[in-house]
């Protein structure tokens, strides 16, 4: 029985560093949801174009459909009016808007998922996922498997020199790393 006479949102921060699972953590929640059968949509920055174009794909090749948008505010434009489950995939591509949009959905009565890299390459919160664990309801931090020694591992090595802080790739570019395996390539 529902007691809460209202419709509630909320919102839901999985986040932690590259190879940790948190695509294929948002992926299983929308199953949930589709078994629920709840009303799903799917967004992801039209940067991330590493697997496909039009889904979110983990780098165990879990996949579900998804749309490609610049920024934060397309998702009104692209929202169904009986959509209750929002998703919402790397994240910290956007800008600081999407902290606004996720608390817009939520106090309409959305969940919303939102995955990410709470860390940049240099071990630095990164974009605006600082401001999404602040107001988030439930937050999950996954740790992925270093691979140089084998520990938990939070933070994510840039194999390369560039220096840009956003750099898409997979594991060509990319490893995950514990704290003290972690360097700042120069």
């Amino acid at each position: 029985m529902n007691i809460i006479r209202q419709k509630t949102g909320w919102i839901e921060v999985i986040c932690g560093s590259m190879f940790s699972g948190k695509t294929e953590e948002l992926i299983k929640r929308i199953r949930r949801a589709e078994y629920a059968r709840q009303k799903i949509q799917v967004f992801k920055p039209v940067i991330d174009n590493r697997y496909a174009v039009d889904r979110i794909v983990s780098h165990s090749q879990m996949s579900a459909s998804s749309i490609n948008i610049t920024k934060p505010e397309e998702i009104y434009e692209h929202l169904e009016e009986d959509t209750q489950f929002i998703g919402i995939d790397e994240a910290q591509f956007f800008d600081e808007s999407i902290v606004d949009v996720a608390n817009e959905l939520a106090r309409q009565g959305k969940r919303v998922v939102i995955a990410g890299l709470d860390q940049d390459y240099m071990g630095k919160p990164f974009g605006p996922m600082p401001q999404l664990l602040a107001v988030a309801e439930y937050i999950t931090k996954n740790l992925a498997i270093c691979m140089k020694c084998g520990n938990p591992a939070n933070r994510t090595q840039r194999l390369t020199k560039d220096s840009d802080t956003i750099l898409v790739g997979a594991d060509e570019i990319y490893e995950a790393r514990c704290r003290n395996c972690h360097e700042i390539l120069e």
